[in-house]
């Protein structure tokens, strides 16, 4: 609930936190709540999703280049039908969030890279809000319209879950090149058996990490800390899931 999430910032202005690192569910709401925090002193930072406005109101933005982590599944999707002979069809993106930072840059990415680089057709864009069981009966829908469909991307970890699931229950694992994004053990069991073909895994860890970091070099240290630092993400694929790498960022 975003009036709880802005609640929960101004309650921490008026307890005089040090600082606040935030990773904020709305792009626009919650502007006049960081720019009370910046008011009082205290130093923001924002992780996973850009806030929209004034770059000034906050310190440091720590995220996923999540334009080239979409860049990276398009691709990834491209590739895989190639590989079966596919240079034409339909190819579905199944979405979380309309307008929310990081899926505007990641959707954003995988279409304009697919515009661009092949013929493929992208249907209009499905938002499950996030939820898994939306978007397993969203993309159950989308199997039974589209039986020509040769490609799919799921954009976050509950849309990609419930887009897998519908997949094998459809028996459509290992027949559809789908990508997902994220990657905690649901997903990482897609790709193992088959039914995903890539995910694009996000440094969770890095994200929380650094971002705590970075307050309290902000906060305790007085240090100029850096406007904007890519938290990296890797494609995991059957190939690479049991390297350490992989290890690293799955969860």
């Amino acid at each position: 609930n975003i009036n709880e999430e802005i609640n929960i910032v101004e309650s921490a202005i008026d307890r005089g936190v040090k600082a606040i690192v935030l990773a904020p569910s709305d792009t626009k709401a919650l502007q006049p709540a960081v720019k009370d925090a910046k008011d009082a002193g205290i130093p923001v930072i924002i992780i996973d999703s850009k806030l929209d406005g004034d770059p000034s109101q906050y310190v440091s933005f720590l995220a996923t280049d999540n334009k080239a982590a979409g860049e990276a599944c398009a691709k990834a999707l491209i590739d895989a039908l190639k590989a079966k002979g596919i240079t034409e069809g339909k190819v579905q993106v199944m979405s979380y969030v309309a307008g929310v930072g990081s899926e505007i840059g990641r959707v954003g990415g995988f279409n304009d890279y697919i515009k661009a680089n092949s013929k493929f057709t992208l249907l209009e864009t499905q938002y499950s809000n996030a939820d898994m069981p939306t978007a397993l009966n969203q993309t159950t829908n989308v199997l039974q319209a589209n039986p020509d469909l040769v490609g799919i991307f799921g954009a976050n970890e509950p849309t990609a879950i419930g887009m897998g699931k519908a997949i094998q229950q459809a028996g459509l694992s290992g027949k559809i090149v789908a990508i997902g994004f994220d990657g905690n053990s649901v997903l990482a069991g897609m790709v193992k058996d088959g039914t995903l073909n890539a995910i694009a895994v996000q440094s969770s860890y890095n994200m929380g990490y650094l971002g705590v970091k970075t307050a309290y070099e902000a906060a305790f240290e007085d240090k100029t800390v850096e406007p904007y630092v890519d938290t990296g993400f890797l494609m995991v694929t059957k190939d690479n899931i049991d390297s350490q790498d992989a290890k690293n960022v799955l969860y």
